[in-house]
């Protein structure tokens, strides 16, 4: 699409997001969030909205704005993205990953899917719903947070810390990575999500003995780190159900025509193809090493290795899954725990899972709805320190062929224009009738 051509709104305001290169390194690295806020603030404000503004850190910036309700008797709802995206190198990419640029009716750039997708569909519904002179059913608390990428140290959790009045009157939230559509055995199924996975961020140090590269030294610390890392990467976690995945393994069983109970949940996941790429990870604990650090020079073995590693545990597993962890490694290897939060999961019922639900299929009449545990995280988990139900409800009609999980922190990640769309007349449609 050549870009003079006119962009619909949703895509525009995403492209001009992703414009703002705001990676986040993680461990209070960035390039900062700051204009990314600033510039959906003055959305915002543009429709006669008042912002606020919260710094965590210099150019760590979050935004607020309260839209009134139509019944203010009712509870408010928190609708939340966040600004930050992961690193992309653009050498692996095929365009540049900061340019929004749009090809073959997908908008492509970092945060394309995660999630300035959804920031966009969040001010465009409400243009619509505002536009038209209505009022949302009850009080919109629109909040776009910045490092969520890495824990929300300098974003939701610093808010909700240092300003739980922002989120007066709220009992529910939606925010990222739920509600968009799979297709299972040649039927659209939508996958709401209730809940997510629990956090745990470490770091495994390795300390050995400094030498010339070329003598014999047993206490290697690069090799005593690397039978740590290799021992929790090839880790075989158990699977253990949750209500929600005993839910959608029983679901999915019926959807694929796979007896659960003869071939068990991991062979009923894989067989959904594309869309196992979120959900099995939820069967089960994780531990993916992610980053190794090590040495100076190529005949210096160094005293000290050190190695970052990912685990996501089911929720309530966090303390016994760190301990196992610290077994498998041995004393040996110190862990030193990063960052950790909690995990969440709620029934897949009530007032807001029907809203849900109902405004989907007004939408795409016959699509399945499903529940299920997000492997990764969100802002929800700060939320909930406030009693703030957090649900994931992101809507995206999605074609067949797309490995959307695979978008995310992917290389090339990319979402079809109509997808946005799409996602913005449902969103419009939740906060007019919930």
């Amino acid at each position: 699409m050549p870009e003079n051509t006119e962009l619909e709104s949703t895509a525009r305001i995403a492209r001009d997001l992703i414009r703002f290169d705001t990676t986040n390194y993680g461990e209070g690295r960035s390039t900062g969030e700051t204009e990314a806020a600033e510039y959906l603030g003055s959305l915002l404000e543009a429709m006669g909205l008042d912002t606020e503004y919260v710094d965590a850190a210099p150019g760590r910036t979050s935004v607020f704005a309260r839209v009134p309700g139509a019944n203010a008797d009712k509870p408010a709802l928190v609708v939340h993205g966040h600004t930050d995206v992961v690193p992309a190198d653009p050498a692996n990419w095929t365009v540049d990953p900061f340019a929004g640029e749009i090809r073959d009716g997908l908008l492509w750039g970092r945060g394309a899917v995660d999630m300035k997708n959804m920031d966009a569909m969040i001010v465009t519904a409400l243009e619509d719903v505002l536009g038209a002179g209505r009022q949302p059913a009850r009080d919109l608390i629109i909040a776009f947070f910045s490092d969520e990428e890495n824990g929300g140290v300098f974003g939701s959790h610093h808010v909700v810390d240092t300003r739980p009045d922002l989120f007066e009157g709220a009992t529910e939230a939606i925010s990222e990575v739920g509600g968009y559509s799979v297709h299972l055995n040649g039927q659209r199924a939508y996958l709401l999500q209730t809940g997510e996975k629990a956090l745990v961020w470490v770091r495994l140090v390795a300390r050995g003995t400094a030498a010339h590269g070329s003598r014999v030294i047993r206490n290697n610390a690069v090799t005593k780190l690397a039978q740590a890392v290799a021992t929790l990467g090839q880790q075989e976690w158990p699977v253990e159900l949750t209500a929600t995945t005993t839910q959608l393994v029983a679901e999915l069983g019926r959807l694929m025509n796979v007896d659960p109970e003869k071939v068990g949940p991991d062979a009923v996941v894989l067989s959904t193809g594309s869309a196992a790429g979120f959900i099995l990870a939820t069967l089960r604990t994780t531990t993916n090493p992610t980053l190794l650090k090590a040495g100076y020079k190529h005949n210096v073995i160094p005293d000290v290795a050190e190695a970052l590693i990912d685990i996501r545990t089911l929720p309530g597993e966090e303390d016994a899954v760190l301990a196992r962890v610290r077994e498998l490694v041995g004393d040996d290897i110190e862990v030193v725990v990063m960052h950790r939060d909690v995990g969440l999961e709620n029934s897949f019922d009530g007032p807001l899972v029907d809203a849900m639900v109902g405004t989907l299929h007004a939408h795409d009449p016959g699509a399945e709805v499903l529940p299920y545990l997000l492997s990764g995280g969100t802002d929800n988990k700060a939320l909930s320190k406030l009693g703030i139900k957090g649900y994931g409800f992101a809507p995206l009609q999605l074609p067949p062929d797309m490995d959307f999980p695979g978008m995310f922190h992917g290389v090339d990640e990319r979402v079809p224009l109509d997808a946005l769309v799409f996602g913005r007349r449902v969103l419009g449609d939740l906060f007019v009738n919930y």
